[in-house]
């Protein structure tokens, strides 16, 4: 064997190895150039952030202290979802299962009492939607990036989200009463107490005008009523409605004559009754009722006030006037009962002004003005504050409603006095005058 023969082994194992040990290089050389490439870019945008923040923290820097530094991560740090933290959201409401400050590059537990500002949380969020932007970035997943950034910014810029936000971020329980976890409801908005107070009070105000207002027609219509159908003592008629029928009956024969005169001066002949059926009393009364019906309203709604609080509404009739009385109205009874007690506890007599206010609260506000001068001094006199003279006494007024005679009436005295009864309803030896 000759030495060309032994030396050929080795040339071919040193050219495997030369080859192998080029191979190896140049693989090193092609990956060193793509880290150089992918560094280059990253460098590029990260330069152009910072210019950009250095241009508008310029002018704050001379008119105010800078606020204290927030931890904050750059667009490249929030690039993977795997830095976005964890939250408690199944129902989405704020960034679903993402922690919203992540999502922007901030990180909650560690900038201490200096949150984000709005500014900050801006600035933030257009660099990472520059970023991300479906237009600009095709990469996998930016489209459902770019959404998650955006859902953050809205969070993050709503004061009232925000402050939820971070109120439930240790709070998963209340989350859960509050949205539950998989049904979403929230509460209604929140409406002025204010708003609401104003108009309560202002329909409270129309509701005691218009309770007077009633008031007042309820009576009205019983007074004219009683005026035009000739109502008696017993079937409900007052001196007012015998009164008003009286003017009523002489405004009606003077509007007649006022008619026949106006005819004779135009020259027009009264024309002769024509023949027919002649009126029954009930016709001839229903139809007078007709023509003083009008009457009778036109001269009860002159009458403002019927007495025993019976009035037309007035503005003293709001609640906000009457709220006003309302402490003068008690301090007034309440001084006037403390007189009255230390009265009674020194055993004094009752004076005139003690016997009169008795006596109205006796027999009512109603009857008391309804009343005149003579049969309130009457009524004062009988004692009507002692319970038996007051039962006596609506008995009496009650016989005089029925129209008994004033003897009538002292024979059904004498015999409820004497035990046998006295029913004046039934008794066959008592009729009406």
């Amino acid at each position: 064997m000759t030495a060309n023969a032994r030396l050929a082994p080795c040339r071919r194992v040193w050219c495997t190895l030369f080859l192998l040990c080029i191979v190896v290089f140049s693989s090193c050389a092609t990956v060193m150039a793509q880290e150089s490439d992918n560094g280059a870019a990253a460098s590029a945008e990260s330069g152009s952030s910072s210019s950009e923040s250095k241009g508008s923290e310029e002018a704050p820097k001379k008119e105010e202290p800078q606020s204290p530094k927030v931890k904050q991560n750059n667009a490249s740090s929030s690039s993977s979802s795997d830095d976005w933290g964890s939250f408690y959201d199944p129902n989405n409401i704020f960034c679903g299962k993402y922690d919203c400050y992540k999502i922007l590059g901030f990180d909650y537990e560690t900038w201490g009492s200096a949150p984000p500002t709005l500014k900050e949380i801006t600035k933030s969020y257009r660099g990472l939607s520059r970023l991300w932007h479906p237009d600009k970035n095709k990469a996998k997943g930016a489209r459902e990036k770019f959404v998650a950034i955006a859902k953050a910014y809205e969070i993050l810029t709503n004061s009232e989200k925000r402050k939820e936000f971070d109120y439930y971020r240790d709070r998963p329980d209340e989350y859960f009463q509050k949205y539950g976890s998989s049904v979403l409801w929230t509460y209604a908005p929140k409406s002025d107490a204010s708003i609401i107070g104003l108009v309560l009070f202002i329909l409270a105000n129309l509701f005691t005008y218009y309770a007077q207002r009633n008031k007042y027609d309820k009576v009205a219509n019983h007074l004219i009523r009683a005026a035009v159908e000739d109502w008696s003592a017993r079937e409900g008629g007052s001196t007012e409605s015998i009164e008003i029928r009286e003017k009523a009956l002489a405004i009606l024969a003077e509007n007649r004559e006022k008619a026949i005169e106006a005819a004779q001066s135009n020259g027009d002949t009264p024309k002769k009754k024509e023949k027919g059926p002649r009126l029954t009393s009930k016709e001839k009364r229903e139809k007078e009722q007709v023509e003083l019906r009008p009457i009778c309203a036109k001269l009860v709604n002159e009458i403002d006030d019927f007495g025993a609080g019976f009035r037309k509404p007035t503005y003293k009739d709001l609640l906000v006037i009457k709220m006003v009385k309302w402490p003068y109205y008690l301090g007034s009874a309440t001084l006037w009962w403390s007189k009255y007690g230390i009265r009674r506890m020194r055993k004094l007599e009752l004076n005139a002004e003690e016997r009169e206010v008795l006596t109205k609260n006796a027999v009512g506000e109603v009857a008391w003005a309804a009343s005149s001068d003579e049969e309130r001094a009457t009524m004062v006199t009988l004692e009507l504050w002692v319970s038996d003279n007051l039962v006596e006494w609506r008995e009496e007024q009650d016989m005089k409603r029925e129209g008994l005679s004033a003897n009538k009436r002292k024979q059904i005295k004498k015999l409820r006095k004497k035990g046998s009864g006295g029913d004046y309803g039934n008794d066959d030896d008592l009729h009406l005058d």
